[in-house]
Formats: C-alpha cells, sequence, structure tokens
C-alpha cells in the first residue's frame, strides 16, 4: 500500500531532489550514500559542514516557525523530505540533537527570549547541542539524576556527571536535567538548563565502542555556569519539559529513517539472493516477516505524526514508535549476520586506505557494524523495557509497577 502524492508534494519532492543533485557534486560527491547510522565512514566534523551547506537551502528549519526563520512546512511536507533525501542517497545525518531535540522543546515549552537567542543558530547549522541526561545510576530510571545545580547570584553553578553524551565533543551547548531543590525526590525538583560547553567547570572523556568510534562521552561539571534565565519550563518544572524532549525524539524525520531501513532490508535481500541464503525456508520466512513488520512500522509512525500534528506536544504514545523501530533494526542486524553466514564472523585486513581506529588490525563492513552499533537501539533513548512500562501504565491505564 503506497500513499499517493498530490501534485503540490510532488513539486516540493521534485525542489528537494533538484537541490541535492546541485549540491551533492564536486567536493560532496564522496558523500552520497555514506554516513549512515553507526557506519562511522564519514568524519564528523564532515558531516557538520554538510549540516551548514543544509541550512542554506533552508532545509534544517523545515517544521520551525516562520519567524524564527524556519519554513513551517506541512507534516506531508516534512514527510517527502526525509523520503526523497535518502532516496536520492544524501548522506546519512549526523544526530543534530539541537534541531531535533532542543528547537521543537524550546517552540512547546521555552520563552520567546529563549526562542529568539537559540532557534536561529540552530537553524542555521552554527551552534550545535548535546543532552545531559544519563548518569551512571540514572539511565532508563531517568528520575534518579543525582547532577545538582545551586542558584549564586545571577548564575546557575552545576556539579554532577552525565554519560553516553552524543558528540558532546562537537556541541557549544547542552541541554542539562539537573535537581535545583536539594530536598527533592524523583521526580519533583528538577530543572531544565541550558548550559555552555566551552568554559572551565566542563570536562568532555569520549568513549570509546565496539566499532571503534566514539560518539558517546562522559560529561563532567564542576561548578560551571550559566545565566539564571538559562532554564526551560521554569525552575522545578524540568521533569515535564524532559518528558517532551524525549517525544520529539520520535517525530516527522523517523520516516526517513524509515526509507534508510527499507534501503538495508533490499541489499539485505540482494545479497540474500546472490549468496543462495534465500533458499533456506526459516531465513526467508524471517527475511520476509522483516519487510511485514517495516510496513507496519510506516503506518504507525504517519498515525502518530497525524496525532502529533493536532495536539502540538507528543504524548506517552510516541513510546510505541520507539519500541519497536529499536527492536526491528536490532533483529534486522542479526538477520544480516546470517545471511554472510561464517564469513560475518571475519573482519576485512585493515590495509590503508581502510580504517582501524583501535590499532586491532581489521576492518567492519557496513552490515557488521549495523549488528554492533544496533544492539545500543533497545537502551538508549529509554531502554525497551522503560518503553513498556510507559506503554502500559500511560496509554494501557494498567496499573503501575511495583516499586
Amino acid at each position: 500500500m503506497e500513499f499517493a502524492r498530490t501534485a503540490a508534494e510532488e513539486a516540493f519532492a521534485e525542489e528537494v531532489r533538484t537541490w541535492l543533485e546541485e549540491h551533492l557534486g564536486g567536493a560532496n560527491a564522496g558523500l552520497r550514500g555514506r554516513g549512515g547510522v553507526g557506519q562511522e565512514d564519514v568524519e564528523p566534523e564532515r558531516l557538520l559542514e554538510w549540516e551548514r551547506e543544509l541550512a542554506t537551502g533552508g532545509w534544517l528549519g523545515l517544521d520551525y516557525p516562520v519567524h524564527l526563520g524556519g519554513r513551517d512546512a506541512s507534516l506531508s511536507e516534512q514527510v517527502v523530505f526525509h523520503q526523497t533525501y535518502v532516496e536520492a542517497r544524501a548522506p546519512g545525518r549526523i544526530p543534530n540533537i539541537g534541531l531535533t531535540l532542543l528547537g521543537p522543546t524550546l517552540v512547546a515549552f521555552g520563552t520567546p527570549e529563549l526562542q529568539e537567542r537559540f532557534i536561529p543558530p540552530i537553524i542555521s547549522g552554527t551552534e550545535h547541542w548535546c543532552q545531559g541526561y544519563s548518569e551512571p545510576n540514572a539511565g532508563s530510571d531517568l528520575a534518579n539524576v543525582s547532577t545538582r545545580a545551586r542558584l549564586s547570584g545571577d548564575r546557575w553553578l552545576v556539579t554532577g556527571q552525565k554519560t553516553w553524551t552524543s558528540l558532546a565533543q562537537y556541541a557549544q551547548w547542552a541541554f542539562v536535567l539537573c535537581r535545583t531543590d536539594p530536598s527533592s525526590e524523583r521526580h519533583a525538583g528538577l530543572s531544565y538548563l541550558l548550559v555552555p560547553m566551552d568554559q572551565q567547570g566542563v570536562e568532555v572523556r569520549p568513549i570509546v565502542q565496539v566499532t571503534g568510534g566514539s560518539e558517546f562521552n562522559e560529561v563532567f561539571f564542576d561548578d560551571a555556569g550559566t545565566d539564571a534565565g538559562m532554564v526551560v519550563g521554569g525552575p522545578g518544572n524540568g521533569w515535564a519539559v524532559a518528558m517532551g524532549t524525549l517525544g520529539f525524539e520520535r517525530g516527522a524525520s523517523t520516516l526517513g529513517q524509515q526509507t534508510g531501513y527499507r534501503r538495508e532490508l533490499d541489499s539485505l535481500l540482494e545479497l540474500a539472493r546472490s549468496n543462495g541464503s534465500i533458499d533456506d525456508p526459516p531465513l526467508r520466512q524471517d527475511l520476509m516477516r522483516s519487510y511485514s513488520e517495516l510496513e507496519i512500522l510506516r503506518y504507525n509512525q504517519l498515525r502518530m505524526l497525524t496525532a502529533l500534528v493536532a495536539d502540538g506536544v507528543p504524548g506517552p504514545e510516541m513510546s510505541i514508535g520507539k519500541l519497536y523501530w529499536a527492536s526491528w533494526h536490532r533483529r534486522l542486524g542479526e538477520l544480516g549476520m546470517r545471511v554472510r553466514g561464517a564469513s560475518a564472523m571475519v573482519g576485512m585486513d585493515a590495509t590503508p586506505p581502510l580504517e582501524d581506529p583501535l590499532g586491532i588490525g581489521y576492518h567492519l563492513d557496513p552490515l557488521q557494524r549495523t549488528f554492533l552499533y544496533s544492539r545500543a537501539h533497545t537502551i538508549y533513548g529509554g531502554s525497551n523495557q522503560v518503553q513498556r512500562n510507559v506503554i502500559g501504565e500511560r496509554v494501557l491505564g494498567l496499573p503501575r509497577e511495583p516499586r
């Protein structure tokens, strides 16, 4: 089943295709088909340059209000853009935390002053953000955060540790969930602060991943300062704002994500045909199940996004999409290893020009990287277990889990 595009939507898709063809030549020609999630085949600095290039065409601010520099694009136009982008084999986007998470949060919860200060440089690609949520003892149980902030004069001073902070080494700012009421517990007494990264009192330590890259980091705050007005939603209201942010993580860009997943699945089906593994009945059945599940994922996300347009702020039902796509992509990584067979256990010789970031003497191919990186999908952004609790308690109205 496909949804037919209107003439206006097809004209918009042609505008996107034309722009991409013009800007993916010359120095950018080598970016085509590269930069996918977990692939680490393009330097992050190069992908940040590409974000700024997209900004010149107005593509970073698609869903933002016009008065803040955006296009105020409709949901259908956003879907068309993300699908056309992937179909053009444009490079995989670096996680733009400011664009996809903080910006929509500021539109929903921020003051006009905060919106005007931060959204234009986000849309222009000149300021990048990282997310200060998880801690060593507060991962999926986010309400257990222990990072604290105290007001000293007209400045907040932040002390504590965050971990699994994506691309912190490239960020100018962080939005940090911290405890501003020292007597509070759990969800109460939390605030959502905006903290500059380039200052004394902020230390970033990259975490080397099993795939060899360092997308994730530890971040240490030692009386790191930010102005008193740099709090979204007001002091003590951080939990509601933080939950809103997580909902925005599952917005229209997930439709492009799913188009990318289709491309991955099509490539895997082609490999299965070429090496004969598709003739194995159980494996063939699992490949077809993967195809069907991806269609279900796409339709469900369209339904969720339609509700988001109507209500403005995401609700707990957005957890359905996170639970589904994380589990699906992890299973796809496992399927890739089954299709490859025994050769999936062996890395390629890491002689130049192949990369060997850990100095271990071998290179991982895209299927191997997908298998390894996708193991994290069911943990980050709220583990599968947490998503099921949210769905059960807040969507289905089931009794709360005993604590």
